[in-house]
């Protein structure tokens, strides 16, 4: 009987069906690469005007004023970083406690319901949360949750909880964050979690841990790589993020520690902006602001991917 013959390269061109397959795929490949330069270079042709001009300045400066042609992104990438990060901190927790339950504790009637309604909030169209912050989170963070936080608690004598309870404010917009990210956290850490061998588990048991113990120190870190994806995940949908934020972060100019202020981001500058910028330098600026949220996602992805690498290889 003869033997299957070693080199595969005169398999694979052997057949005219087989390179116009190969051609076809490695177009499908090269074509993300190129769409993304192509976006970046007509991002950064739009915003040269003002990154010529401001240098810089145009990321250091805190003046946005469009009569003068002042321009500065400060305040907008201080509000995206800000309001992302404490979204992320506010959702990860309920995210991942969702994503045990339902890899570990939940019955097999309750899991997939839950999961379902988890998952439909990814769903929902950010104009709906942001009419919902409108109507319902707005009213209860000025009525109750701001002043509760700076009288009863007496924090309002600390620089993160100063200044009066307007309602839209980062922090009712790092809050509407949480909510929209944490679906996509949970989604991705409970197939994670779900994923783990059944011999990790029942290694964990046999050695005396009990439940809690098996899933804090068998599951998690056999997991965390993936985990770590998830959140990272969950923030670069953060960091994007407009319409929502846009309705209820208040959209000011301005610097201030107070999460009761309102404040302002590269995204919903744009959104707010970019239809009624009549001189070229407003457009410039409004571009060169789109050409620094390009970069920071850039950037957030690539700490993600290194991260992930990284555990990856410390969890073999």
């Amino acid at each position: 009987m003869a033997s299957v013959p070693a080199d595969a390269a005169g398999i694979e061109g052997s057949s005219t069906g087989d390179r116009i397959y190969r051609v076809v795929t490695l177009l499908c490949a090269v074509s993300i690469p190129a769409l993304l330069g192509f976006i970046a270079i007509e991002i950064m042709i739009g915003a040269w005007p003002a990154l010529s001009k401001f240098g810089f300045s145009f990321l250091t400066g805190s003046t946005w004023d469009v009569g003068a042609g002042e321009f500065g992104a400060a305040p907008m990438i201080y509000g995206t970083i800000v309001s992302s990060v404490l979204a992320l901190l506010l959702a990860t927790p309920f995210a991942l406690g969702v994503a045990i339950f339902l890899s570990e504790f939940a019955p097999p009637w309750l899991r997939q319901p839950v999961a379902f309604l988890v998952d439909l909030l990814a769903a929902i169209p950010s104009v709906v949360y942001g009419l919902w912050g409108i109507f319902v989170l707005l009213p209860v963070l000025r009525e109750t949750v701001m002043p509760f936080l700076a009288t009863t608690l007496g924090l309002g004598a600390t620089p993160l909880f100063s200044g009066p309870a307007y309602g839209n404010s980062m922090l009712a917009a790092a809050i509407i964050l949480a909510i929209m990210i944490l679906p996509y956290i949970s989604a991705v850490s409970r197939e994670v979690l779900m994923a783990v061998p059944r011999a990790q588990r029942e290694a964990a048991l046999a050695l005396g841990a009990t439940r809690w113990e098996m899933i804090r120190d068998a599951v998690v870190p056999y997991a965390r790589s993936g985990i770590i994806g998830g959140i990272i995940l969950g923030l670069g949908r953060a960091l994007g993020e407009t319409m929502a934020v846009t309705m209820l972060i208040g959209n000011r100019a301005e610097l201030s520690a107070s999460l009761f202020a309102p404040g302002y981001t590269l995204a919903s500058v744009i959104a707010n902006e970019f239809a009624e910028a009549s001189t070229e330098f407003h457009t410039a600026a409004l571009m060169a602001c789109g050409a620094v949220l390009l970069g920071v996602t850039l950037l957030v992805n690539m700490l993600a991917r290194w991260l992930v690498g990284r555990v990856g290889r410390e969890g073999r």
